[in-house]
């Protein structure tokens, strides 16, 4: 549980780390106002920590109702946002403390995702009782290990904005005969991924949890994707959108990159996985698969997820974000310090930092997409996708066989590694 400690220091100061997420307006919103009432001021240190990190304390803004009651329903962050830590030596540490001191603050809220909670949970640790901390989580990702699948802020209008657009490129993949590979945001998981293609009714969508723990062959992804088109062709259609999840990337067989040698490597020599770009690998890839069986089709790929970042949310995020503003100003206030703020059943439900957080790995727990869970099931079903029973019945492996130009046996052969 939160632990409580004595009263110290008179402000509050609101940070927002990692990047930027629809709603974060609606905390400062909240949390300002609610300081306010209770007689407390608000700074916002503007950028994240990264001039407090560095030793300067002067970008910071003093925050009131005045300039704060009506931004709940913007986009963006009115104090800016930086992935800047202040954990990466102890020099940048003790600049971010003495910058946070010398404002007269002892309670300090940061907005942001995995990596911004364990910054902050290193943050009160090193400030040794002179801070209390609260984090709110924020990331379209929705990737923050919350109970009973509760979503991080700004995933939901993330997911509704990502739905629209889709469903725009579904029209005009439609109209013109063609297909889309759009990419999501993601880091590791496939929630942004699989929420927009379960909304928008998308053709396909390919998440990195469907391969469970191992790596994946490029040609399996490959082959995915060839089955869905040419099972498209037997029905008649020429077009199709499919979802890919960006953290497709990070299951990636290296071996398989190691032709791609105008990629970057670290100091250790491996491969930057960061700079593939995985849209445009397969539209090339599969492209060239359909076209070494006769099939010509037009691919675009396409990613989507700046246009999602810092947008103004949906009701539901701008609702939300007020509750956990308020609730992290209540929580602080009232003697708490050092957890996650969540809201659970209408509640403030503050969970402790420790039970968030790998100790081992120094890492936060994350929320994978659950594959086995109906939730699951139904997106799967709707798919547009090769599946046993188009290689185990003949007369749907014959046509299938047919439009690839390929012998049934051959066919079955190739694909099977496209069915799992």
């Amino acid at each position: 549980m939160a632990h409580a400690k004595k009263k110290t220091g008179k402000r509050i100061a609101i940070v927002v780390g990692g990047g930027p997420a629809p709603g974060i307006n609606g905390v400062i919103s909240a949390a300002t106002i609610e300081a306010a009432n209770r007689g407390v001021e608000v700074v916002g240190i503007r950028d994240g920590f990264k001039w407090l990190a560095e030793g300067d304390a002067a970008h910071v803004e003093k925050l009131g109702i005045h300039n704060t009651s009506r931004i709940h329903h913007t986009g963006g962050s009115i104090i800016g946002i930086s992935r800047a830590n202040p954990t990466t030596s102890p020099e940048r540490m003790r600049n971010t403390l003495k910058g946070l001191f010398g404002l007269g603050v002892g309670y300090v809220i940061t907005v942001g995702g995995d990596g911004t909670m364990c910054l902050a949970n290193k943050l009160e640790k090193a400030a040794g009782g002179k801070l209390r901390v609260a984090h709110v989580p924020k990331t379209i990702d929705n990737n923050i290990l919350i109970p009973s699948y509760i979503p991080t802020f700004g995933y939901e209008t993330a997911r509704h904005i990502g739905t629209r657009l889709v469903q725009y490129l579904m029209e005009d993949a439609k109209t013109t005969g063609r297909w889309y590979f759009v990419v999501t945001m993601g880091r590791l998981t496939g929630h942004l991924a699989l929420g927009i293609g379960k909304a928008s009714g998308a053709t396909l969508t390919v998440i990195p949890e469907e391969f469970g723990r191992g790596k994946v062959k490029l040609s399996k992804l490959v082959s995915k994707l060839e089955g869905a088109i040419i099972k498209r062709l037997v029905m008649g259609r020429t077009d199709g959108v499919a979802i890919l999840a960006e953290g497709l990337t990070e299951k990636l067989d290296e071996e398989d990159l190691k032709e791609l040698h105008d990629l970057e490597r670290d100091e250790f020599g491996r491969l930057r996985l960061s700079e593939v770009d995985i849209g445009e690998l397969l539209k090339e890839r599969t492209m060239k698969a359909l076209s070494e069986k006769g099939i010509g089709v037009r691919v675009i790929d396409k990613v989507i997820g700046y246009e999602l970042r810092s947008a103004p949310p949906i009701p539901f995020d701008a609702k939300y974000t007020r509750e956990l503003g308020y609730s992290a100003v209540k929580f602080l206030l009232n003697g708490g310090t050092g957890a996650l703020i969540t809201i659970q059943t209408g509640k403030m439900v503050p969970i402790d930092f420790s039970e968030m957080i790998d100790p081992v790995k120094d890492r936060a727990r994350i929320r994978f997409v659950d594959v086995r869970t109906e939730a699951y099931e139904v997106a799967d079903r709707y798919m547009i996708k090769l599946r046993e029973d188009d290689l185990s019945d003949r007369k749907k492996l014959a046509a299938l066989a047919r439009a690839a130009n390929m012998k049934p046996a051959e066919f079955k052969s190739y694909f099977s590694q496209a069915v799992y």
